[in-house]
């Protein structure tokens, strides 16, 4: 049995490793991946591109605006004096926010009356619209504040009125860098790619250039074919998995504040389900072809209903019963509790568990089709 295994294996380390462009495409594309879209994804808005429409042009409108540019969250792109001139900058997206203050404000703020500040967002996108109206009431706020106080100087009250002020400190994430919540999903999603990839055409390829017949009349079991067939991808994808955490931690500063040991184990559990998912793939294709949409099909929606973009939360209760058979849900959780919080095994091991169950239901599954398919 060793034996037979151990050819399997040698037979596919030379197939995968004869081509020196296959291994530029396991080894080196998933690091560039990893450096590219740690970059790319991240939902910190900064660079908010503003018009600034002043008709006011006081001490108080210029002392609003230069909050604004100051902040580092807004960069004024144009001065405009007209409403239509604001609207077609909106509407080519040349800005993203028309900050308007109407003649008279500087006036009512000395009077010590409300004063209205315009803001038009591009609500295109509803979640960066948020956060800039958010990012904008706190500098509005703060110069109210500032304007309250002066005038309580004025007015000879030394006692400022008293107030309740939010203490905010942000536990295993200090700086609320949208990063370090990512390129851990983000290892995972590359690793379920390459292990999806490697092993459903692993079966089909024997079929479309007809070796699968030579290896039926040879002695070897289904599973020996499905461990020697899977064993070199799951230490090639081991290694892409090595590499690319390597470079989350050591390029991006991702903290790693977890075990080792346990982030050996969950990345092993969570490769059986991906590589038995594309074994499964690989059993029932006819053609690589098939095969590469059929990877394509399943690899999609699994990341969308993972959590890594969109709180599970929030999706209806269907669906959300669906991403329980999605295996990268239960890696997510623990890759990034490994990364960020440090969590041990006593708070992960429903996941663990999950993993387990779905890498043996998953191979079992392959192994059963492989022998359906010999018989």
């Amino acid at each position: 049995m060793l034996e037979r295994i151990k050819h399997m294996l040698i037979k596919e380390f030379l197939q995968a490793f004869r081509d020196p462009k296959m291994l530029r495409i396991i080894f080196i594309l998933p690091l560039m991946q990893v450096l590219i879209i740690g970059y790319a994804v991240t939902t910190d808005v900064r660079h908010i591109s503003v018009a600034l429409f002043d008709l006011d042009n006081s001490v108080e409108s210029r002392e609003i605006a230069s909050r604004f540019m100051q902040s580092g969250y807004f960069e004024q792109v144009a001065t405009v004096s007209r409403d239509a001139d604001a609207l077609e900058m909106l509407d080519r997206g040349q800005a993203q926010v028309v900050l308007r203050m109407n003649k008279g404000l500087g006036a009512d703020v000395r009077a010590g009356k409300t004063a209205d500040l315009q803001l038009l967002v591009d609500g295109t996108d509803s979640n960066t619209a948020n956060i800039v109206l958010n990012y904008s009431g706190a500098i509005a706020d703060q110069f109210s504040q500032r304007v309250l106080l002066k005038r309580m100087q004025l007015a000879g009250q030394r006692k400022t009125p008293g107030r309740v002020e939010v203490a905010r400190r942000a536990w295993f994430n200090e700086n609320l860098e949208s990063r370090n919540f990512y390129v851990p999903g983000v290892i995972a999603i590359i690793v379920m790619l390459i292990t999806f990839l490697l092993t459903s055409l692993a079966i089909v390829r024997e079929k479309e250039i007809g070796t699968m017949e030579q290896i039926i009349v040879t002695p070897i079991r289904p599973m020996e074919f499905i461990l020697g067939k899977t064993a070199p991808f799951a230490i090639i994808s081991l290694v892409d998995a090595a590499l690319v955490a390597i470079a989350g931690v050591l390029w991006f500063q991702i903290p790693l504040r977890g075990s080792l040991l346990l982030l050996l184990v969950a990345t092993l559990l969570y490769l059986t389900t991906t590589l038995g998912i594309g074994l499964l793939i690989s059993t029932v294709s006819q053609t690589q072809q098939q095969a590469m949409m059929s990877t394509f099909l399943f690899y999609f929606p699994a990341v969308l209903l993972s959590g890594f973009m969109f709180p599970i939360a929030n999706m209806p209760d269907p669906v959300q019963w669906l991403t329980y058979i999605n295996p990268l849900r239960y890696y997510l959780v623990v890759i990034r509790a490994l990364f960020l919080k440090g969590t041990g095994l006593a708070v992960l091991w429903p996941q663990f568990m999950a993993l387990a169950i779905m890498g043996v239901a998953t191979f079992a599954l392959a192994a059963a089709r492989f022998r359906k398919t010999l018989a």
